[in-house]
């Protein structure tokens, strides 16, 4: 058995601010670097313990360089920066067949309230839409991990992308370990969220033949840019329009053509 992880650092026990996810800042940044490897390290914990004999683990958040390997279990292989293909957060989940796609430390997408951080891929645009639903990273992910057959088990982060991941695959297990409130976050503690996080990838793992993504037979997806000149400019990927003078419009019955499409209009920071 094989399971892939993606992991960001938004969705961390305890995070609240910029400061915290970004190297430059090493004061704030360290402790949520460690504890975002502690909480890597419990869902592999769990991976193997349910019978996986590899994770792969893709470091998914901003430079790619956060996770500390010698952190993660013998069993892991690890993808530390970007490639520069459009899988982006999931790439590798292309490499050979995986049992079970995990994600931990995610956050809710652009505009939500659930998260202090919110987010879509980048701070230029508002939000992003697919199929007239708000979409998160995870959103987006899952569908990735869907496209090539592996059911997406286990998520990890706040409590608002955890209800709306509960809502897209009902057979998914979360553990929430933050709230947020306006621009702070209520969180549990972080060995307790360790300690949550191993016992649910476990169970996750074992229950993956409930976790199928269910994949539209067409997508279609609004970037709503923070900028009208760089709505304009994103507005010539070829298959796009320009809805307005900040919403550029992209559709596909191909979930790859939409990576494609997000890889050159959406994830261009």
């Amino acid at each position: 058995m094989r399971v892939f992880l993606s992991a960001d650092i938004e969705g961390t026990c305890g995070i609240a601010s910029w400061p915290e996810t970004e190297r430059s800042t090493p004061m704030d940044y360290d402790p949520y670097r460690k504890q975002m490897t502690r909480e890597v390290n419990a869902a592999c914990e769990g991976a193997i313990a349910a019978g996986a004999e590899e994770v792969f683990v893709k470091d998914a958040h901003d430079s790619a360089r956060n996770l500390d390997p010698a952190g993660l279990p013998e069993r892991i292989r690890i993808m530390r920066g970007w490639t520069g293909d459009p899988l982006s957060m999931m790439s590798g989940v292309d490499q050979g067949h995986f049992d079970a796609a995990m994600f931990t430390g995610y956050h809710a997408w652009a505009a939500s309230s659930g998260n202090p951080l919110s987010h879509t891929m980048n701070g230029q645009n508002e939000f992003v839409t697919l199929n007239g639903v708000r979409m998160s990273e995870f959103m987006m992910n899952a569908y990735t991990a869907g496209y090539y057959g592996v059911p997406a088990v286990f998520l990890s982060g706040d409590k608002a992308l955890c209800a709306f991941a509960r809502e897209f695959i009902p057979g998914i297990i979360t553990v929430a370990v933050n709230e947020g409130v306006g621009g702070a976050t209520v969180s549990i503690h972080p060995d307790a969220a360790v300690r949550e996080i191993r016992q649910a990838a476990e169970k996750a793992v074992r229950n993956a033949k409930n976790c199928a993504v269910p994949m539209p037979d067409r997508f279609d997806m609004t970037i709503r840019f923070r900028e009208h000149r760089r709505a304009y400019s994103k507005s010539f990927y070829p298959g796009a329009r320009l809805e307005d003078e900040k919403n550029v419009l992209f559709s596909s019955d191909d979930w790859f053509e939409m990576l494609r499409f997000a890889h050159f209009v959406l994830s261009d920071g």
